[in-house]
């Protein structure tokens, strides 16, 4: 099972403001006391001398905030911001695997709009504000049906009520051949696969197609239930999707991947930015 960081986060908050409350509550009082009765023992005395000085500031160090309390007041508006950011507007990932190639790469950094299909509740996912629908074309990122608690990424192809069919490489939507062009064929010699220019309802992107239709390319037709709805990957065959596991509900979407903003192969390899940009 995954680490669930949306939780994780707000234990953090939560601990952080808690212990902060608690000082303000409780430990303030004591301290602004024994901070109140030095300010009285030193009110006739002049802190212009070194030596009074010293002593009045030796005797307030010791009137000093919990260690405790003081990181708990540092992190806690850094720890509120970021969960509020990454649970509710953008969450960075980064792209484990090449079923998405040519759009991304492994090692691409991603930002994922996270209120584009909805505002959520970021522990159970549920819809609390309805802001939108995901729409053909769009790239995004929800747990799938047989791994629900491992973030995937993928292309949105069938919407709720869609008839979608694709064999020997030829994507069919209610009955409609998807038109596609042909951009490369690589490598230059015996080469192993095309890259094809897709367009799904006036969306353009680019796809990965073996020159031999494999497995993934010989499926029947299926009719996308309504809630749910059917994704692939652009790696046409090197990509577990719907074609494997079935459609994915709405209530397994996290939001929409929006832009490539870093590309960094490995901790020992030096990050890249030549990458970045819109994703389509």
């Amino acid at each position: 099972m995954s680490i669930n960081l949306p939780l994780i986060f707000l234990i953090a908050v939560v601990v952080a403001g808690l212990i902060w409350l608690f000082d303000v509550l409780v430990l303030q009082k004591p301290r602004r006391e024994k901070q109140a009765a030095i300010d009285a023992q030193f009110s006739g005395r002049s802190l212009e001398d070194a030596n009074t000085k010293a002593l009045y500031e030796e005797a307030s160090a010791q009137i000093k905030e919990p260690t405790l309390v003081e990181y708990a007041k540092s992190f806690f508006p850094l720890l509120l911001i970021v969960f509020v950011l990454r649970s509710f507007f953008y969450e960075p990932f980064q792209i484990p695997s090449g079923s998405m190639i040519p759009t991304l790469k492994i090692g691409d950094f991603i930002l994922v709009n996270k209120f584009t299909y909805g505002i959520r509740n970021p522990i159970t996912n549920q819809t609390m504000i309805a802001t939108g629908q995901p729409k053909r074309g769009d790239v995004a990122v929800f747990f799938p049906p047989h791994q629900p608690d491992i973030y995937y990424i993928k292309r949105v192809i069938g919407l709720p009520g869609d008839r979608i069919s694709y064999n020997d490489h030829v994507l069919t939507i209610n009955g409609i051949e998807i038109p596609e062009t042909l951009i490369a064929r690589a490598p230059a010699v015996n080469a192993q696969y095309r890259r094809i220019k897709e367009t799904v309802d006036g969306h353009e992107y680019q796809v990965h197609k073996n020159i031999i239709p494999g497995y993934l390319s010989r499926r029947n037709e299926v009719i996308v239930p309504d809630g749910h709805y059917f994704m692939m990957g652009d790696n046409r065959d090197h990509s577990s999707d719907s074609r494997d596991w079935g459609v994915v509900s709405e209530t397994a979407l996290v939001g929409r991947a929006d832009a490539v903003w870093m590309h960094w192969d490995s901790f020992f390899s030096i990050p890249s930015f030549s990458h970045v940009g819109a994703i389509q």
